[in-house]
């Protein structure tokens, strides 16, 4: 069983596999669908990855959108003809810079007294 480290530590690679494609833009983004699905996919990991947490962990952190990344990885592989690709351009760029930071904060230990 992976630890809660190793499962940030996912995360963490999970989102950097994100930017690295996503760098391009919104246009190419949404002209190549290998892209979508890349993004998709690693959106999905960073979900599995934060469902698999402890819930001890998960509480030391409140303001993490945990739920909200478990909620999309269900979304993408339960209903994924429902996915709205509008939708996850936003979350690409509006949440995940910042779940991103927030990530980085926890792998360097600051914030642990939550």
């Amino acid at each position: 069983m992976r630890s809660d480290l190793e499962r940030l530590e996912d995360i963490q690679e999970a989102i950097a596999k994100i930017e690295k494609y996503t760098q391009r833009g919104q246009a190419v983004f949404f002209e190549d669908e290998l892209i979508q699905t890349w993004v998709l996919f690693h959106l999905q990991t960073v979900g599995e990855a934060a469902s698999s947490m402890s819930a001890e962990f998960r509480s030391r952190y409140p303001d993490v959108p945990w739920q909200d990344a478990i909620d999309f990885r269900n979304l993408v592989v339960h209903e994924y003809f429902r996915v709205d690709f509008r939708i996850v351009w936003r979350i690409v760029e509006l949440d995940l810079p910042a779940f991103r930071l927030q990530v980085a904060m926890m792998l360097r230990g600051e914030g642990d007294d939550q």
